[in-house]
């Protein structure tokens, strides 16, 4: 045990990280490394896109990755060893209250390993707030951005980061940290897209109301993979050809029937049935009226 973290053994023996003030295992089922590739990776179709990035006419610019609740690095790193064969210019945005899970995996990392060859990186990134360097083939530049994201995504201004590619959404869990999970948030994070930039997001969580929050938000939602400990995540884009598996009308209708569909805004956070507005702004989301064929 270490400055409000220590190391536990999650369901398939691998060693993860607690974290004391939300008692809460991160990446409980299957580890940091592994659920950060199935779920980011592989969810989010990364090698492929890192490939045609690279040797396409937007080659010339960094691929954006947003990372959404830095921790102890794992998904981070992740992606960054997965643009190491293809080689895309990289660009990873890192967004937590603070290093201290990070400081903690580095220390740690013999049992977690989960940074590898990236724990010189990450430690520059805690000391210096941006770190480039060369990863195989891929040219990359870490920042570590500190703060609380519901303030810094509803900002007024333009952020000083370009606008995703690709966003891992991996804060704590709606139940220890609600705030991450509003309805608002979601708008506001779909508000710093770049409309003419294909982007993914992906989340471990599958449950309604965030599903509902992120179709009104204005993205396209979609089934995600499962996690080795998850049947199913949830997946989200900015376009239709980019979710594998859209919620169709049979989702639609068990959200309706759902005692913990309506999205959060304000507190008291907590598990409502769709109201009828809702349920109307949901039934005419632009995936629903699509018809086969």
């Amino acid at each position: 045990m270490s400055d409000g973290f220590e190391l536990v053994r999650v369901r398939n023996g691998a060693w993860g990280i607690r974290s004391l003030a939300y008692d809460e295992v991160c990446h409980p089922g299957v580890g940091p490394r592994a659920e950060a590739e199935a779920l980011y990776v592989r969810g989010l179709d990364l090698p492929r896109r890192f490939g045609a990035h690279a040797v396409s006419g937007d080659s010339r610019d960094e691929f954006v990755v947003w990372d959404i609740g830095l921790g102890g690095g794992a998904n981070a790193a992740a992606v960054i060893d997965a643009a190491a064969a293809s080689g895309p210019g990289l660009r990873v945005v890192s967004f937590d209250r603070s290093v201290g899970q990070l400081e903690f995996a580095l220390r740690h990392d013999a049992e977690l390993a989960c940074l590898g060859a990236l724990a010189g990186p990450a430690a520059r990134l805690i000391e210096d707030g941006e770190v480039l360097f060369q990863h195989g083939n891929a040219a990359v530049r870490w920042t570590r951005v500190l703060g609380d994201f519901t303030v810094l995504v509803a900002l007024q201004e333009p952020p000083p980061w370009p606008a995703p590619h690709a966003i891992l959404f991996d804060p704590h869990s709606p139940i220890a940290n609600p705030e991450m999970w509003t309805l608002p948030l979601f708008q506001a994070l779909h508000g710093r897209l770049d409309p003419n930039r294909p982007c993914g997001l992906a989340t471990y969580s599958r449950s309604t109301a965030i599903r509902a929050s992120l179709l009104l938000a204005g993205f396209v939602v979609g089934a995600g993979g499962s996690t080795g400990a998850k049947e199913e995540t949830t997946l989200a884009a900015n376009r239709l050809e980019w979710v594998g598996r859209p919620l169709d009308a049979r989702w639609l209708e068990r959200a309706r029937r759902s005692r913990a569909a309506e999205p959060w805004t304000t507190p008291p956070f907590g598990g409502r049935p769709l109201s009828d507005a809702t349920w109307e702004c949901l039934r005419n989301q632009p995936q629903f009226r699509i018809t086969p064929g």
